[in-house]
């Protein structure tokens, strides 16, 4: 058997080719307590016991400006109904638009923090920061997970495949569109 040989990639083709990841929405709370929304697919899960995960956010973003105020944030994974309002969510700035509004998602108050929750998501979790880490252009925050929610019946998830084009795959790994 004969091996591929391995060939070096720019940054951008090897994003692109380790694609997709799962795309989420941050929900936070600017300093006049107005809920903004920002398309994340920089997150990760980063500790079991007690539960935590990152985000990573660039400090120029609006979303960055009221992490640093708040710090709390909740992270909404949107199912396959609100791929659209996603993508938006991912390529409009808060400072500018309410997102809720232009997007038509419904906030649902929070359970352990003030940020709320986007209603008809297939999974979201509330998050207090507890540190915070600069990382070359984005700002990794970590969070403990405070409280986690579902909406029964919705298991598809959105992908994004380098924030070029969105895709929705369910629990069983199949796809079922492309925005």
């Amino acid at each position: 058997m004969v091996e591929a040989q391995m060939k070096e990639l720019d940054w951008n083709d090897a994003i692109t080719l380790a694609s997709p990841y799962a795309y989420a929405l941050g929900v936070t709370l600017s300093p006049d307590g107005k809920p903004n929304i920002i398309g994340l697919g920089w997150w990760s899960f980063c500790s079991w016991d007690p539960p935590m995960l990152t985000i990573a956010v660039a400090p120029p973003r609006h979303s960055h400006d009221c992490l640093e105020h708040l710090g709390e944030f909740t992270l909404c994974f949107p199912a396959e109904d609100q791929a659209e309002g996603a993508w938006l969510c991912g390529k409009m700035s808060g400072r500018d638009v309410d997102k809720f509004e232009e997007t038509g998602f419904e906030a649902v108050p929070s359970k352990e923090v003030k940020p709320p929750l986007i209603s008809g998501c297939t999974v979201a979790f509330e998050c207090r920061v507890v540190n915070s880490v600069e990382a070359g252009d984005h700002t990794i925050y970590i969070a403990d997970v405070l409280a986690q929610h579902a909406t029964p019946g919705k298991e598809h998830h959105i992908y994004t495949v380098h924030y070029r084009k969105m895709l929705s795959l369910g629990s069983d790994g199949y796809a079922n569109f492309e925005l």
